[in-house]
């Protein structure tokens, strides 16, 4: 029988993978360690620096570039080994996702246990998974010119990404899980959409966020410094002013402060109109999910914001970002077939 179990159980692995990925991925920003490694060997790359004279060029290496030049100038060799390790660490996780979807899905479609309709959705995975490590390198070459640090942007495409990367995965996997098709309403399906568009857009500002260190900032809850609702740099850092929510550190940190709460009411309409829409234990155990993981987000950014983005806070809140996507996608999935 084609599209069995061993390719669901490759699919989630895979989910699993990225999962890992994105979590080392945030360490390795919040641990500032992205810029440690300013070259890329897709093959030698994997073996890290393996004696004192090796270390000691990779060093030599990152002074030539503007993150040392420019704030870690007092950094020893000691120091650099530490933000390489999360900088290397992450990029073979890359590389290891990459040989896990590639050789398996030779192996099923060699082995014809792939329909047709499968085959084209792993191409679409394969495409997205490279497309994800150009994306890796475009956003670090950002900073290797002037500024000691990479594009907001470019982060935020990488992050958003991913993310999107292991949706799609689970949703593949979902498709072969739950291969039989029934009658939906078609209205609450369009709102649990739209509830996961605004839960990516709540991402996007997530990493920018991240990418302009935009969460060391107005550090208090539920107003912003000196007790505003707006405070008066949302709107004054950049010109023309549409410019400070996507490139000021106080709008950006704005839209995402406010949009957390859209995220929250659209997913608590959602389990609220559920009542009348769930039919299966599958359906009732997504809905409960979603609401109870987007209030644990929902507080983990509030203690993220109010602590000054301590790493385990902000990793955390990361992760839970991820499970909050997964819930979202599973719902929509078992209220869409």
């Amino acid at each position: 029988m084609k599209d069995n179990k061993k390719v669901i159980y490759w699919l989630l692995t895979g989910c699993v993978l990225i999962f890992i990925m994105v979590v080392v991925g945030g360490i390795t920003r919040l641990t500032h360690s992205g810029l440690s490694i300013s070259n890329y060997k897709l093959i030698s790359g994997t073996i890290p620096p393996m004696n004192e004279v090796e270390w000691q060029e990779a060093f030599d290496l990152y002074k030539q570039y503007p993150e040392y030049q420019k704030l870690n100038n007092h950094f020893g060799l000691e120091d650099f080994k530490d933000i390489y390790f999360w900088e290397w660490f992450h990029r073979v996780i890359g590389r290891f996702i990459g040989v896990v979807f590639i050789i398996p899905f030779l192996y099923f479609l060699i082995r014809k246990q792939l329909t047709k309709p499968t085959i084209k959705k792993c191409i679409v995975l394969l495409l997205l998974g490279g497309f994800q490590g150009f994306l890796g390198w475009y956003m670090v070459s950002s900073g290797l010119v002037d500024r000691p640090d990479v594009s907001h942007y470019r982060l935020a495409m990488h992050l958003t990404t991913a993310f999107i990367t292991f949706a799609y995965t689970l949703w593949v996997a979902l498709d072969l899980w739950y291969p039989v098709k029934k009658e939906i309403d078609t209205g609450f399906r369009n709102l649990i959409r739209w509830g996961l568009v605004v839960l990516i857009i709540q991402i996007i500002w997530g990493a920018f966020v991240a990418g302009l260190d935009a969460g060391w900032i107005h550090n208090h809850w539920p107003l912003m410094n000196d007790g505003k609702l707006i405070h008066e740099t949302v709107t004054i850092e950049q010109q023309p002013v549409w410019k400070n929510f996507v490139e000021g550190k106080s709008g950006v940190q704005f839209v995402h402060r406010y949009l957390a709460y859209i995220v929250v009411a659209f997913i608590a309409v959602i389990g609220y109109r559920s009542r009348k829409h769930t039919k299966t234990l599958q359906q009732k155990t997504g809905i409960q999910l979603l609401v109870a993981l987007v209030v644990l987000q929902f507080l983990l950014g509030v203690c993220t914001l109010i602590f000054q983005v301590p790493v385990v806070l902000g990793v955390l809140h990361q992760v839970v970002a991820f499970f909050l996507l997964a819930a979202m996608t599973f719902s929509l999935h078992r209220f869409s077939r």
